[in-house]
């Protein structure tokens, strides 16, 4: 399909002094990387003992990495850490014509490409925006050019800048009043649900939210094997009983490090999650980083103010590992429920949670003293 397949150079820096935990980091950044279509050439990790605030690395370290680079003959340095607009603007001015992106630039573009609707079209260009404008350099080209692409690279003078700053500008002021506009009618139908139990189906990107959404409800959603496929808060009804009916919601997946204007920006989505009365909080069986997962969710949750929703731990994807680990996965997470989506193993099991939640929810409705 790309016979031009365009290729990365990752930069993996480990800080020494740091509490971070990086295991994972990279298989997660080189995902990020293909999930644009872009091939990761290779990976430099390097320890370094504190950041450099020109360059994150080192000044020598970082006309290595450009040498090797070129070398290599790649189109992108990708950085898997969240650089500075200073450390960007260095970096590009040591090489005019290789595209620098850093990790939640990456994740910023496989969100720009995912956008569908409306709403979540305007909150990633706001949040785009946001984090284009303090970068923007005498080596960025047009403005115009620009936004098709994502990277940047030599172009444009001093004077271009100020232009193209204050087009940014205006259009974050747009956007953040459509968003405001967005977000009103939100606040409309959430308040005509106000009556209705909700649960929402929470968690890492590509474990398998969108699959459960639809195994529950019976009902058509997106589905692919793909990071961020979805974007767009889905809302269906799960009927419980005799005409009676809860809404359950299939939310945009978190990841590690996710960008703070795309927080910021997809807060109106996320709504429905913090309006929640049950959140199902879904894992993947077979992670490898399964405790981090959990740290980057709670987290999210603790962020848009969430976290002190009665959550439930949903296990999927569980026909790919052993007995053992079904084992420990259970006496470690007693009350959490082993499911597989695609091979539609006990996914009952969740609607039996929802209910049991709801039938305590109406009690406490009728007797609001206990």
């Amino acid at each position: 399909m790309n016979p031009k397949k365009e290729k990365a150079l990752v930069v993996a820096p480990r800080i020494w002094k740091s509490s971070k935990n990086y295991h994972n980091s990279v298989e997660e950044i080189s995902l990020l990387i293909s999930t644009l279509g872009v091939q990761v050439k290779n990976v430099i990790e390097q320890k370094i003992n504190n950041i450099n605030p020109a360059y994150f690395i080192g000044s020598g370290k970082a006309k290595q990495v450009i040498e090797q680079a070129k070398m290599l003959g790649v189109n992108y340095i990708i950085f898997d850490e969240d650089l500075s607009p200073v450390q960007t603007k260095n970096f590009q001015k040591l090489d005019k014509e290789i595209k620098l992106l850093d990790r939640p630039g990456v994740i910023l573009e496989i969100f720009f490409r995912n956008a569908k609707s409306k709403e979540s079209k305007t909150q990633v260009e706001l949040a785009r925006l946001q984090y284009q404008l303090p970068r923007l350099t005498r080596l960025w080209t047009h403005l115009e050019r620009q936004m098709g692409g994502f990277g940047t690279r030599a172009g444009a003078g001093e004077t271009q800048i100020e232009v193209d700053r204050r087009i940014i500008r205006k259009k974050i002021s747009l956007l953040k009043k459509k968003l405001k506009s967005i977000d009103s009618e939100r606040r409309v139908q959430s308040k005509k649900r106000k009556s209705f139990f909700r649960a929402s189906f929470v968690g890492y990107t590509n474990v398998g939210k969108s699959s459960l959404m639809k195994s529950v409800t019976k009902s058509d959603v997106l589905i692919k094997n793909q990071l961020f496929a979805t974007l767009d808060t889905t809302v269906r009804r799960l009927y419980i009983g005799n005409n009676n009916h809860i809404l359950l919601s299939d939310t945009v997946g978190f990841i590690r490090n996710l960008p703070d204007n795309l927080i910021a920006s997809f807060k109106s989505t996320l709504q429905e999650v913090v309006d929640s009365d049950l959140l199902l909080i879904v894992l993947d069986a077979n992670s490898k980083d399964l405790f981090n997962e959990i740290e980057t969710i709670k987290s999210v949750l603790k962020e848009i103010h969430a976290d002190q929703i009665n959550y439930q731990y949903v296990f999927n994807k569980i026909d790919l590992v052993d007995q053992d680990k079904i084992s420990y996965l259970k006496q470690s997470f007693p009350e959490s429920i082993m499911v597989s989506a695609t091979r539609s193993l006990q996914v009952s099991d969740i609607k039996d949670a929802i209910i049991k939640k709801y039938e305590e929810w109406i009690s406490a409705l009728k007797n609001p003293s206990h």
